[in-house]
């Protein structure tokens, strides 16, 4: 079975944990004893209804003031595919987080209010999943039975965020689905309260949407992770090297090039847990043996000479800053870049985005948490890369203080 990664963003009491907890709820992916456990806990907080969102708000604070604040996890199957879904939290002090649950999506789920339509916190969430490069999105109108299931309110919040998408340059596919996460209505089931909708259930079209044109099977990428030697009687002679497709597809035979050295050798044999391969894709993780004992080393690169990565120490790219502490003038960090760490100077502040209206603010020399901008940095040692258009492997990476080993940001390579 394939796996879809999507996440959920919303703004503050939207119901994106409720939507999560009604679709494991309703998929039958929770256990006895984990509902028996939520049943409980609404019991005891005074709640009306057994409070679904519970499911993954698990911190303190969370439960406390009914807002999601760290990113949770979920994991969960049906007989068509497997599922991960990160539960971002919506509010705007959280921006970093949810551009971290959002790296890995392959689909995002955002919710609009049916009684407030597109706010802010919808545009920034929209902005943030184009930046992410994230293709598909489905717009769930919540809380439909609050606004008495009308189909007017909600053609005309679909028609207002479509208006603004259109001003976004990335996003394939737009789905609408009207939705009552509280009640179940077009969750897992059709709800009978909307005949006027004849589209799917939320569930039916996540099991669907078809998401294996979102990797880069063109341009082909091997960053090495790690160089397998067992030195046991069996394989003694064994030379392997271990790591994850980042693009493209590798076969026996196939001519490659070492980067950053140059070498030309070809690919003898592509081993896996379940034994030998005749090809190799994005994004399994996989071990290659060569024809040729080549010095070849964790942060080098397996590429084929027809379409190599672009080679430089001066990069261009949109980033997200994580950290308290702002940035520094001219800030001396640790760019980390697939399996590749070197050390990165910021040269440049181009501008920040004003993700609510889309506007670059030029004149900023910083940056604060939460901020996305443009930069320019310099590389101590030069970098394999594409554009994250390209290649989100090969064209996203993260700075990190050297002082407190911290992750301060977040990047994509423009």
């Amino acid at each position: 079975m394939d796996l879809l990664r999507f996440t959920t963003a919303g703004s503050v009491d939207d119901g994106k944990s409720t939507l999560i907890g009604r679709l494991l709820y309703d998929s039958k992916s929770i256990f006895e004893d984990q509902l028996e456990a939520m049943e409980e806990s609404s019991k005891r907080r005074g709640d009306e209804h057994v409070n679904l969102a519970l499911l993954t708000d698990g911190l303190k604070a969370e439960r406390e003031q009914g807002i999601t604040i760290d990113v949770a996890y979920r994991y969960f199957a049906t007989p068509k595919r497997k599922f991960i879904i990160a539960d971002t939290p919506g509010h705007i002090q959280y921006t970093r987080n949810m551009v971290t649950g959002a790296s890995t999506a392959n689909l995002a789920i955002i919710l609009i209010d049916a009684r407030k339509g597109v706010i802010e916190q919808t545009k920034r969430h929209a902005f943030i999943a184009n930046l992410l490069r994230i293709q598909h999105l489905v717009v769930a109108v919540n809380k439909m039975d609050l606004v008495d299931y009308s189909e007017e309110v909600y053609e005309s919040i679909i028609k207002d965020f479509r208006s603004f998408a259109s001003r976004l340059d990335n996003i394939v596919g737009i789905t609408a689905i009207p939705i009552s996460a509280l009640n179940g209505d077009n969750v897992v089931d059709k709800s009978e309260s909307m005949p006027w909708y004849e589209g799917p259930s939320l569930l039916y079209h996540l099991e669907n949407v078809y998401v294996g044109g979102d990797e880069n099977h063109v341009d082909a990428r091997f960053p090495v992770q790690w160089v397998i030697r067992p030195m046991s009687d069996e394989w003694h002679d064994f030379r392997g090297y271990a790591g994850r497709v980042a693009g493209g597809v590798f076969k026996p035979g196939d001519e490659v090039t070492v980067l950053p050295s140059g070498f030309n050798t070809r690919v003898k044999a592509i081993h896996s847990p379940e034994g030998e391969r005749s090809e190799a894709f994005a994004p399994q993780s996989v071990c290659l043996t060569l024809t040729d004992e080549i010095d070849l080393s964790r942060g080098d690169m397996l590429v084929k000479a027809n379409n190599p990565p672009k080679v430089s120490q001066d990069i261009e790219a949109m980033v997200c800053w994580f950290s308290n502490k702002p940035m520094a003038n001219r800030a001396k960090l640790i760019l980390r870049h697939t399996t590749k760490e070197t050390k990165a100077i910021v040269q440049e502040v181009k501008y920040h985005v004003d993700i609510n209206t889309l506007h670059k603010i030029e004149g900023v020399d910083s940056f604060t948490m939460n901020d996305i901008g443009r930069i320019s940095l310099r590389t101590a040692e030069p970098l394999l890369h594409d554009s994250y258009r390209r290649n989100r492997s090969t064209g996203s990476f993260i700075l990190i203080d050297p002082g407190t080993n911290e992750t301060v940001a977040a990047g994509m390579i423009v």
